[in-house]
């Protein structure tokens, strides 16, 4: 097994192989398809291996699912999403997965199996459990390899916290269910995680403690995750961009319906959103903006 660390544009790819399977945990965002691709092609050089057979998708954030079409027409394997994110996919509803919601883009895919939580999945050498994990998306699932105790958490536990809690911006349970998932994950005996955002890391016990303290944080006041989840949307979009005509960048947060969510949570309207966020951003170190543009600060 090897991790393809990535950041946070594009989520982390866990390439597993052996001689009778190939298999990539998540392919990371669209505009690094081409990158992803030559990481697999790379990766199957370096082990003297034919091709990737499958993809497998934790959840199906751009992120973590936008190199599913460049995979596959560079490999012709196979895809398996969520269960619960069987019709969506093959409908394609836009009203239902979160690209058109969340502001970003997807290239559509098609589907070839399903991850059912409780099921067991054949990644390279090993057997790895299915698991749910809802909360920071409410059809996630999480990995666990029990015979050497590892557990690829995608964004239900990071090393310093989990990421933005979504369905709470639009009116949906997800603070229980990160308690229920962070719960779940505590119980399992695990020795190494791999997130889907950062270095693979032990020391779980520090992680669940700072993840509970940052759930009680923003579950005790819900305009903390709404203003957070703005903040998380518009700076990855900067990532994407790099700098972007502040114009531009009003529009987009306009026209994003998570954005338009997050402003009526906050009770601001819609037109003091758009100047407060991008000043936000600028204010917490992650952005500066000039005479006419955001630009983003690493």
């Amino acid at each position: 097994m090897e991790v393809f660390e990535r950041g946070w544009l594009s989520a982390n790819n866990i390439f597993h192989f052996s001689d009778s399977d190939v298999s990539l945990v998540d392919s990371g965002y669209c505009a690094h398809g081409s990158m992803t691709v030559d990481l697999v092609c790379n990766a199957l050089k370096k082990h003297a291996l034919p091709s990737l057979n499958k993809i497998i998708n934790t959840h199906l954030h751009s992120d973590h699912c936008g190199g599913n079409a460049a995979l596959t027409e560079a490999f012709d394997c196979e895809i398996l999403i969520p269960a619960a994110e069987d019709l969506a996919v093959a409908d394609w509803n836009e009203d239902v997965l979160s690209y058109q919601n969340l502001g970003q883009e997807c290239p559509r895919f098609t589907h070839h199996g399903l991850l059912v939580p409780g099921q067991e999945i054949l990644l390279g050498r090993y057997v790895w459990q299915i698991l749910s994990a809802p909360g920071h998306d409410p059809r996630s699932i999480i990995l666990y390899q029990a015979e050497h105790r590892i557990l690829i958490s995608a964004d239900a536990l990071w090393e310093e916290g989990f990421g933005v809690i979504f369905p709470e911006m639009w009116g949906e349970p997800g603070f229980e269910e990160v308690a229920q998932t962070l719960d779940l994950i505590e119980s399992l005996p695990v020795s190494l995680v791999i997130p889907g955002h950062g270095k693979p890391f032990t020391g779980i016990a520090r992680s669940i403690a700072t993840a509970r303290s940052r759930l009680d944080y923003l579950a005790s006041d819900p305009d903390r995750n709404a203003r957070h989840g703005a903040k998380v949307l518009l700076k990855y979009k900067l990532i994407e961009w790099r700098t972007q005509d502040i114009s531009l960048v009003n529009h987009w947060i306009a026209n994003t319906p998570a954005m338009n969510s997050a402003a009526k949570q906050l009770n601001m309207d819609l037109e003091d959103f758009v100047k407060w966020l991008p000043q936000a951003l600028v204010k917490s170190g992650a952005a500066k903006l000039d005479e006419k543009n955001l630009i983003d600060l690493a």
